[in-house]
């Protein structure tokens, strides 16, 4: 549930291009240019194998980088902080792109919502956590999901 709600969040009506101000900087200092990370991105989330999840995060060292999780996999359980979320689950894409993976990802650049992986990217604070138990944990991760929405 977690993932889909992260995931519709990230979507407007009247997509925005692309990013700006520092998260443009930010994609533009890791891959070079926004269109290099599109296609960055389109590589993680079309060679996702099976079902799954495409993500843009920011490591806790402040950095960017794309990961792909399996099933209802999610950066959650890690030290990432998701920012951006393309579902690869063939129920996303099936029916209007006829089971078309790359046409499915065209389509949803045309969605994204800067202003609010912006939001999240300023947002993002390094875990300051120290989990030495699975309650201890369980805590942690409510922290990072209260300082992400």
């Amino acid at each position: 549930t977690w993932n889909h709600t992260f995931y519709w969040l990230g979507f407007t009506p009247k997509g925005q291009g692309k990013p700006a101000g520092e998260l443009a900087a930010a994609i533009d200092a890791k891959w070079g240019s926004f269109e290099k990370f599109q296609e960055a991105f389109n590589a993680c989330a079309a060679g996702t194998f099976g079902s799954g999840w495409a993500w843009l995060v920011k490591t806790p060292a402040g950095e960017l980088d794309l990961v792909s999780t399996s099933n209802a996999g999610t950066p959650l359980t890690t030290e990432n902080t998701p920012l951006l979320t393309c579902d690869v689950w063939e129920h996303a894409y099936y029916i209007d792109y006829r089971n078309s993976r790359p046409n499915y990802l065209k389509g949803f650049w045309e969605i994204v919502n800067w202003d609010e992986v912006a939001s999240r990217s300023r947002n993002f604070i390094k875990s300051s956590c120290l989990c030495v138990s699975n309650a201890d944990s369980i805590s942690c991760e409510i922290k990072k999901l209260l300082t992400i929405f």
